[in-house]
């Protein structure tokens, strides 16, 4: 090879190499814009899946969200609640009925027979004690009347023996033997009028005005007349039941008891009374429990006392007690209508933004009113309470609009 040919090939070895250098480095700068194009283009990617643009150009993340306006939530008559910790009571359930206190209940009789000429009472009145229900026209009252002054009259004429005989033996001009004749006499007269005058009182016959006839059936201690049974001009008996006459400021509560719950339903066991007509609950203790279990219902009676100021339980109402069986403090709780089902899931519509999201919540413990949240809220967390229903109808609604 001479001397020309060599400088041609190291040339040409020189060319490729620049070229070879070159085509490396477009290569790897290629690579790295494709890579930041790549990159560029899946962040772009990742914004439109979790992000999308409305047509003012605002992003915002609505999935699930049933959107409801302050305005909406007033008009749907839906309560907001915050969720917080309460103190609950465990309670087992048992059907009852609101019944008169019979131990302040009397059922007033005439006592003695004849014929009615006023009525004093009506239906509902409130009464206090002595005062007159009826006036009663009674032969038999007449009759001990006329006993009780015959006896009076007696008594006087033997006072008076008495008096003079005692006299004469102590000025010696009787004898002792006439003296003692005349005490034991009068002895006997002050009992006549004593028994006289107790008959009269049994018949409630004493301290009536005007015709000796006349007998004043009183009430026999303050209440309200719940029933009934007498008109002017009736003839009525000794034992005929006319006026019963109840305190209404205490009512009892009868319980039936099944037999298996006997072991948790005890005297002075902690009670709640709820009204099935309304909301009205009030508190109490039970006062007895049966010994005897019937044997068809095989289940036990039993009874809570209520106080009833304003009379709000009234005998005949049916009501569901709830006998406590233990209380705890629980970290968050939420009202019983606040739970829904959606989807076969317990869900409480939550607050959020400017609507509800369903959130699935796990729940425990309930005193009927407020629920146990174990799982899927948390204290002060906003929800929806009553009226939520309308809430689950807006999201069905909104569902089946999707759908299509």
């Amino acid at each position: 090879m001479n001397k020309h040919q060599s400088k041609v090939i190291a040339i040409m070895v020189a060319l490729a190499l620049v070229f070879g250098g070159v085509v490396l480095f477009k290569g790897r700068n290629g690579g790295a814009q494709q890579a930041e194009h790549t990159e560029a283009k899946s962040e772009g990617g990742e914004h439109a899946e979790g992000e999308h643009n409305d047509e003012h150009g605002e992003k915002h993340a609505d999935e699930g969200l049933i959107r409801f306006s302050d305005e909406q939530v007033k008009l749907a008559g839906i309560t907001m609640h915050s969720a917080a910790a309460a103190h609950l009571d465990t309670f087992i359930r048992m059907p009852g009925q609101i019944a008169l206190n019979e131990d302040r209940t009397a059922h007033v009789t005439a006592r003695a027979a004849g014929a009615v000429e006023r009525v004093a009472a009506t239906l509902g009145q409130e009464v206090r004690k002595g005062d007159t229900l009826a006036i009663i026209a009674s032969a038999e009252i007449a009759g001990q009347r006329a006993d009780l002054a015959a006896a009076g009259k007696r008594l006087a004429y033997a006072r008076s023996v008495y008096t003079s005989e005692k006299t004469l033996w102590e000025e010696k001009i009787s004898a002792r033997q006439d003296y003692l004749k005349a005490e034991s006499e009068l002895r006997e007269a002050e009992i006549a009028v004593q028994g006289a005058r107790q008959k009269l009182a049994a018949l409630g016959g004493m301290g009536g005005a005007g015709a000796s006839n006349r007998l004043q059936v009183r009430a026999p201690f303050g209440g309200t007349i719940v029933e009934k049974h007498v008109a002017q001009g009736e003839v009525v008996g000794a034992d005929t039941r006319i006026f019963t006459v109840s305190d209404l400021s205490t009512v009892w509560a009868d319980v039936v008891v099944p037999a298996k719950d006997l072991e948790i339903v005890r005297v002075g066991t902690e009670a709640v009374i709820r009204s099935v007509a309304s909301s009205t609950t009030a508190p109490g203790k039970v006062s007895f429990v049966s010994s005897l279990i019937g044997e068809e219902s095989r289940s036990a009676k039993a009874r809570v006392v209520l106080d009833n100021p304003q009379t709000a339980w009234r005998p005949g109402l049916f009501v569901n007690v709830d006998i406590v069986t233990g209380s705890a403090q629980v970290p968050v709780a939420v009202a019983r209508e606040a739970l829904q089902t959606v989807g076969g899931r317990q869900v409480v519509f939550k607050r959020v933004g400017a609507g509800f999201v369903a959130q699935s919540v796990a729940v425990g413990r309930s005193d009927g009113r407020l629920v146990e949240i174990v799982s899927g809220m948390k204290a002060g967390e906003q929800y929806a309470g009553a009226g939520s229903f309308a809430i689950k109808a807006e999201g069905a609604k909104g569902d089946a609009e999707h759908g299509h």
